[in-house]
């Protein structure tokens, strides 16, 4: 009986998500509603309101421009109290890396200890911060567009040294340049150890070179491949193997300064190794390629940033995370011409997403499946729930199949509703949230500490009030009629609260 109830219920939930919306404008409620699911991971208690005081265009403006937005004094305390986040990235390597393992006479229990020391102490804290700003920063679109960079430029935290500088690959180069310069992100990102290593870059060397020897010798295609591929042109963006070829021959060299991090020196990480590099002609992408040293890879990121192919990938990719699933051609036109025209200034682009007709259309309009990701950190700041605890967030997005930094291959996740809308999914959310509403969730005190006996459960009447413009006066209805310890998981496990 309860099985038939639970797939009865998904299977409901599932129809609604499919239903279609009516072509009316949206009222000034949803326009707010609509940026705050867009711009941000949804509204927290009184968030609605105080867009619709400020105004759509002066949110969007501040939003665009996270520099003059303070953080909260409590949030950078807490971020400055987390000993590794702070860390540069050969100061990680020193403590947690080849430096710091034990001698060979070590026994086995030690040398696995020292294995364990980084996922023990960086990885807990890596994923404290990311949900700290996610939930806390009123940088909200900064936030969602840290989200969206580092997914296109993906690295797995898993791989062995990754795991040392994924925090420091994401607070210095992704977060810093998200709604900046994409050829600065692009050349941030192809600098950082954290990329070198996750594709191999940095064992990259010119056949035959002088130095090119051990681990070191040969050439490696993979990181020009996915730079081409994934970063930049896009897997129709019309290059050849020729082209990745060429693209690994011009990198070779660029590589990890393990030497001089091993020394202390805190600004190490990059360096270009001559006696590595392919010294040869080159043809890329039809062009001729000077021979010019380390010189070489910074043309052809030049090259690929400015390429009209890479404008359409990243435009196709930003219209189809912010609008639709399936982006509206016209819409991709319009921002690639403002990527090329500005030479890939982010801001630019995102402002002519913003502007568009199609970012506003009521078919768009609460139309988008959210991701694990989404999902969870939209009702930790509807709820007001705070995150002391980051370990069963972690574990939650693992069993939603959406680990933190988690996602193996370069690709990234998928956001597309394809991708997460199954009924498995569904009762996932639906028992996260439960556990949720009654205020004493793991999530909101300190490990290994038992919930408050006076800990408060969420509000349902706040709740619908923080988010009363997707809640039709049917759903408010049987919200009402239902007991009061069900409500708040009737309105977070929704068809309206499972889409964005």
């Amino acid at each position: 009986m309860q099985t038939s109830f639970r797939h009865g219920l998904t299977g409901l939930l599932t129809l609604c998500l499919c239903s279609v919306a009516s072509a009316q404008a949206l009222t000034s409620q949803e326009k707010a509603l609509h940026v705050l699911n867009r711009l941000a991971y949804g509204p927290r208690p009184g968030d609605v309101a105080a867009v619709e005081k400020i105004g759509i265009k002066r949110y969007i403006d501040e939003q665009l421009d996270p520099e003059h937005i303070a953080l909260p004094a409590d949030l950078q305390a807490r971020l400055n109290g987390l000993p590794t986040y702070n860390l540069s990235a050969p100061q990680l390597y020193i403590q947690y890396g080849p430096p710091s393992s034990p001698p060979n006479t070590a026994s086995p229990e030690e040398k696995n200890a020292a294995r364990q020391r980084a996922a023990k102490e960086i990885t807990p804290a890596s994923h404290l911060a990311r949900l700290w700003m996610a939930t806390e920063s009123p940088r909200q679109l900064q936030e969602v567009m840290t989200e969206f960079w580092f997914n296109h430029f993906n690295i797995f935290e898993g791989k062995e040294w990754v795991r040392y500088w994924n925090a420091d690959y994401e607070k210095n180069v992704i977060r810093p340049n998200a709604l900046g310069n994409f050829r600065q992100l692009l050349g941030a990102v192809a600098h950082h150890p954290a990329m070198l290593y996750y594709l191999d870059n940095w064992l990259s060397s010119g056949a035959n070179t002088p130095q090119a020897k051990g681990r070191f010798k040969g050439l490696n295609e993979n990181y020009a491949r996915e730079l081409m591929e994934l970063h930049t042109l896009g897997v129709n963006g019309g290059y050849s193997q020729a082209d990745v070829i060429s693209l690994a021959r011009i990198l070779s060299g660029w590589t990890i300064d393990v030497r001089e991090m091993k020394e202390g020196a805190d600004d190490a990480s990059f360096i270009f190794r001559p006696g590595r590099h392919d010294t040869g002609d080159k043809q890329f992408l039809g062009r001729t390629i000077p021979r010019g040293g380390q010189q070489e890879g910074e043309v052809a990121l030049d090259m690929l940033a400015r390429h009209p192919a890479t404008a359409r990938f990243i435009s196709t990719k930003l219209v189809q995370y912010f609008v639709s699933d399936q982006a509206d051609p016209e819409l991709v036109n319009q921002m690639s011409q403002r990527f090329l025209a500005t030479n890939g200034d982010i801001k630019s682009v995102l402002r002519v997403l913003f502007d568009s007709p199609q970012f506003w259309a009521r078919k768009n309009y609460q139309s988008q499946f959210k991701t694990p990701y989404q999902y969870v950190i939209s009702s930790l700041r509807a709820t007001a729930t705070p995150v002391v605890n980051g370990k069963p967030v972690s574990g939650v997005l693992n069993q939603f199949g959406m680990p933190l930094y988690g996602w193996l291959t370069p690709e990234g996740y998928k956001y597309s509703e394809e991708a997460w809308l199954n009924p498995d999914a569904l009762l996932r959310r639906i028992n996260f949230v439960n556990g949720l509403s009654n205020g004493k969730s793991p999530i909101a005190r300190p490990e290994g500490t038992q919930p408050s006996p006076d800990a408060a459960s969420v509000d349902p009447v706040q709740l619908m009030q923080t988010l009363s413009p997707m809640l039709s006066q049917e759903n408010v209805t049987t919200i009402v009629a239902s007991p009061t310890n069900l409500q708040v998981g009737l309105i977070l496990g929704s068809p309206a609260f499972m889409k964005r």
